[in-house]
Parts: structure tokens; C-alpha cells; sequence
């Protein structure tokens, strides 16, 4: 039986000026440790509320959630901010790297302040992951030097430098070309392969289809979910196949 990692109960976000509606409308859900789990949805569907709702960057209008038995939805400020900085890890569309650091600054900066172990350790770590992600060679650059799809590959670092328990994906390869979007693809899929489990918002079809799990989010709530194996290259154009039917079906 798989582990329940994140939780919602019964979530629901109202925002100011929405005639009363719900943008997240008593969705319940479980996200499993080691799932590669994927929310799509049409535009205005609720994707990116209910990612920055379960991961603490926003607050919720009720409902509860709850990470590896407890209930964050509870947590002060500094509570929310300290498990995200421990436990959770962050890749946007755009890099949101520090302009004035290089790449491996960005990375062990990140790894100073959340990981809790020695200066050499994640200085160790920081390259291995940077050599990880191929961009070893451009390390020593600032973001504005490299290329979009180099500054990415460094976030991803950044992201899992802490060895987070989750990893929260809006849109991350949504400003790349298609090279770009392939490689950062391949490094979310290597990653999920090792154990990282990860919660990506994509309207992408290449990304989604490297997820293990696919929750169709329609006006705030989940109308359904489509599972897959784990991610296969040759398998590829069965499963886009597979997804686009099903999406189609839900009239996507």
C-alpha cells in the first residue's frame, strides 16, 4: 500500500471579487510518496491554485492539509516557512535564480540555509547535482549568461538541493524550446526514477505524459485521473496517445 505523502480534505479558495465562486471547490486528495503526480486542466481550472494551496504558498478558504501526518494548513508563518524551506522544493516557469550569483552560488546558497549539513557536504552536493544536470561547465556564470534551458537545469539543483520530500513543479519547462523542455523533462523523470516524488502542474502533453499520475482538474474540482507505468522512452507516442483520448473524452 502506498504511502501517503500530502493530503487535502475537503479544500476550498475563494478569492476577493470571484462573485462568490470557488477557484478550489472541496477537492479532496492524496499524493503518494514516489508518484510522479500531474495536474492539468483547462485554463482557469484551479492547477496553480491548488499546487501553491497544497504547498503552503497560499492560504486556503477552508478545508484541511496535511503532510506526512501533520496538518500544515494549521502551521503560523514561520512554521510554513521553515518546512518549505526544509522539505519542500520549488521550480517555476520562470528560474527565480538570484541575478547577482552564479548558478553554483544559487544552488549552495539554498543548501546553506535548509539542508542542516556541513559547508562541505553541500558544497559536494551542489556540484554533483550541477554535473547532474549538465551544467557543470556553466557553473561559474551568472543566470543572464546561460541559456534559458542551463538557468532551469540549475534550478532543478536548487530545488532538490535539500533533499525535499516533494517536489512542486507550475509550469517548468513552459518558457523552453523543445530541446530545452526535453532535457529538463528527462532530469524531472531521472529524479522521480531515484524516489523523489514530484507534483507538476503542466498544460504540456510531452510533460504530463512523463507522469505516473494525472489528475484533470474543471472548475475547481477533479473530474478525473488517469494512471500510467513508470515513464519509457519507447513507450512515449502510446502513452501521448493514450493522454490526448482521455483528454479529449473530457473535452480538453
Amino acid at each position: 500500500m502506498k504511502e501517503v505523502l500530502l493530503a487535502g480534505k475537503d479544500i476550498c479558495r475563494a478569492f476577493q471579487g470571484n462573485a462568490g465562486g470557488l477557484v478550489l471547490n472541496h477537492i479532496t486528495l492524496d499524493i503518494y510518496a514516489g508518484d510522479f503526480t500531474v495536474i492539468m486542466g483547462s485554463s482557469g481550472a484551479g492547477k496553480s491554485t491548488l499546487l501553491y494551496a497544497l504547498s503552503g504558498m497560499d492560504e486556503i478558504t477552508g478545508g484541511e492539509i496535511w503532510y506526512r501526518g501533520r496538518e500544515i494548513s494549521r502551521f503560523k508563518e514561520k512554521q510554513m516557512s521553515d518546512l518549505r524551506t526544509h522539505e519542500f522544493g520549488f521550480v517555476f516557469q520562470q528560474t527565480h535564480l538570484v541575478s547577482n550569483l552564479t548558478l553554483y552560488e544559487n544552488v549552495v546558497v539554498a543548501g546553506y540555509l535548509g539542508s542542516g549539513q556541513k559547508t562541505k557536504e553541500v558544497e559536494q552536493r551542489a556540484d554533483g547535482l550541477l554535473c547532474r544536470m549538465g551544467v557543470e561547465k556553466a557553473k561559474d556564470r551568472l543566470p543572464a549568461e546561460v541559456s534559458g534551458g542551463e538557468a532551469q537545469r540549475a534550478a532543478v539543483a536548487r530545488a532538490v538541493i535539500n533533499h525535499p520530500g516533494i517536489l512542486f513543479a507550475d509550469e517548468p519547462t513552459g518558457a523552453l524550446n523543445r530541446q530545452n523542455t526535453q532535457e529538463v523533462l528527462n532530469l524531472l523523470t531521472g529524479l522521480n526514477e531515484a524516489g523523489q516524488s514530484i507534483l507538476m502542474v503542466t498544460h504540456d502533453v510531452r510533460a504530463a505524459i512523463r507522469g505516473s499520475r494525472i489528475l484533470y482538474l474543471e472548475d475547481g474540482k477533479i473530474l478525473d485521473e488517469l494512471t500510467f507505468p513508470p515513464y519509457r522512452d519507447e513507450a512515449s507516442k502510446t502513452r501521448e496517445i493514450r493522454l490526448n483520448e482521455w483528454l479529449s473524452a473530457l473535452s480538453w
